[in-house]
């Protein structure tokens, strides 16, 4: 294949103000962050509160949990994004479709938009691994707690939750990085995430493979270097006598 590389393209000027073509990477991978971040503290919360459901001796409450996971885990993420984006708005009170077309910055609606897609999308992909980890324990852990005068909220709260999470991290650690790789669904919607940029940058350098070998740099860089982070936690706070549904 007869192709001139040129590494020297993210130093160049982009022909808008004085941005080089770096610029517009590092503004994408913080917009890539910030998805990925807020969409997570809503999947972890939502998804702990449901899986709690799921374990709860109550028919109605896990049986609402239940129908969430099957909705949510079984539409493609792309058809929910385009539902939040679209159709969501539309169906808001008059005022708040006013503030949310008019008022907010196109760049901050779609933001809002992807960041609960995707956090809704996780919590039931969370919900899982958080029912696994509480069903996982021995019986007498909630046995001992009730014998103890424990109200089931206090169980959950002090007894169940904190083991549990802290067996089920090599899974939440692959729902986190999920949430990073599935950020990019963000560029369909007009956010200029790191995809986004990457596909700009190629279209306005001509240099296709500079463009999309760095991003997949980036996006393996940033990967590698949260799943260094979170098994250094698991070895941190990992239970004697337990073993991590991670396979160890």
């Amino acid at each position: 294949m007869n192709y001139n590389w040129d590494w020297g393209v993210f130093l160049k000027s982009t022909g808008i103000g004085n941005e080089i073509y770096l610029d517009w990477y590092l503004t994408g991978l913080g917009w890539t962050i910030a998805i990925a971040v807020a969409a997570w503290i809503v999947a972890l919360l939502l998804g702990s509160v449901l899986g709690v459901m799921r374990t709860v001796p109550n028919r109605w409450v896990s049986g609402i949990a239940t129908v969430y996971v099957e909705i949510f885990r079984n539409v493609p993420l792309l058809v929910q994004l385009f539902i939040w984006y679209f159709l969501v708005p539309d169906l808001l009170p008059a005022h708040l479709q006013e503030w949310y077309k008019q008022d907010l910055n196109p760049t901050t609606s779609a933001f809002l938009s992807v960041v609960v897609c995707l956090g809704l999308f996780t919590a039931a992909r969370v919900c899982e691994q958080v029912r696994t980890g509480i069903q996982a324990l021995p019986r007498g852990q909630e046995s001992a707690a009730r014998a103890m005068g424990f109200t089931l909220p206090q169980i959950y709260w002090n007894v169940l939750l904190p083991q549990a999470y802290r067996i089920i991290i090599p899974p939440l650690t692959s729902e986190f990085l999920n949430v990073f790789k599935n950020s990019s669904v963000a560029s369909l919607i007009g956010l200029m995430e790191l995809l986004a940029q990457t596909k700009q940058t190629a279209e306005f350098s001509a240099n296709l493979f500079e463009a999309f070998t760095l991003a997949t740099l980036i996006y393996f860089t940033l990967n590698m270097s949260l799943m260094l982070l979170m098994r250094l936690i698991e070895k941190k706070v990992a239970v004697p006598g337990l073993i991590s549904l991670g396979g160890k």
